[in-house]
């Protein structure tokens, strides 16, 4: 589960699903292959760590988050990592990728962070639902010939108390609206280095330029156009963080700029950083 391992496959619990379990106890990896995969990397599945009981740190795409008891914090692939140095007192966590959530009955909507809040608290009755659930997966993963199915089953409940309590945090969404918002993520993420203009996007959703800024500032809190902008700042954050441009000219053109200077100002505007001075941060 590392930046040296780029799938689950190799450490998975399970013969046929890529799938992971930690806990107090259980599942981790020896201290040679904890130190190999270290305690930053760029996620290429799913991650949820769910604390029952103790407090945790972890960080985000660079952000720090403080998860208490009865809180669960989620990681979506081609996010970074930071892990801490203890988890809490009782904990779980979980990592499967995408096959697993083709294999499922239904889409859940939380996983594309709508609402731009990755930690999730629970009432303390679905908690105890939450820890059961997690309880049961560790048993079928702590045998690598359980039926797929079995493990499936369940990790449908998990996701399913998940969506519930994220969405529950705040006034209900309208469906027609999150659908909306959610196309307009997807479309983002698999047009941002085309640089989409505000006019496409909503040409693709058949709604308004008008329309589509109310949503988005409504569940992101800023306009269409800051959001594309942020998200390209954060994947060139990502890109330098892991090394995978040198230089400023050569992450600009990957990132779909055509003026590396535009693509230096506008880095600078939005993380209040030059780009040399978030290198030298790195270093």
């Amino acid at each position: 589960m590392g930046k040296n391992d780029p799938s689950l496959k190799n450490m998975s619990q399970n013969k046929q699903l890529p799938i992971r379990m930690v806990s107090p106890g259980f599942g981790h990896l020896s201290a040679e292959n904890a130190k190999i995969h270290g305690l930053t990397k760029r996620l290429p599945y799913y991650l949820f760590l769910f604390v029952s009981d103790g407090s945790s740190k972890h960080g985000v795409d660079l952000e720090k988050f403080d998860i208490g008891k009865n809180e669960l914090l989620f990681f979506l692939p081609h996010q970074i990592q930071q892990l801490p140095s203890a988890h809490g007192n009782d904990y779980y966590k979980l990592g499967f990728d995408e096959e697993c959530l083709f294999r499922l009955p239904r889409q859940y909507s939380f996983l594309l962070d709508p609402l731009n809040q990755p930690k999730i608290g629970f009432e303390p009755a679905a908690s105890a639902r939450l820890k059961a659930i997690f309880k049961i997966l560790q048993e079928l993963l702590s045998t690598p010939d359980t039926d797929p199915e079995l493990i499936l089953a369940h990790l449908n409940s998990l996701l399913t108390e998940i969506n519930t309590a994220y969405f529950a945090a705040g006034d209900k969404p309208a469906e027609d609206k999150l659908s909306k918002f959610i196309g307009f993520k997807v479309f983002v993420e698999n047009n941002l280095t085309d640089h989409p203009t505000i006019r496409q996007i909503a040409e693709e959703l058949a709604m308004s330029t008008d329309s589509l800024y109310q949503i988005v500032k409504q569940y992101s809190g800023v306009s269409p156009k800051e959001f594309i902008t942020n998200r390209l700042i954060l994947e060139a954050r990502r890109r330098m963080y892991y090394g995978e441009r040198s230089t400023v000219k050569e992450l600009a053109f990957e990132l779909g700029f055509n003026d590396p200077d535009y693509f230096s100002r506008l880095f600078k505007k939005v993380t209040g950083k030059t780009v040399a001075a978030f290198f030298q941060d790195l270093s």
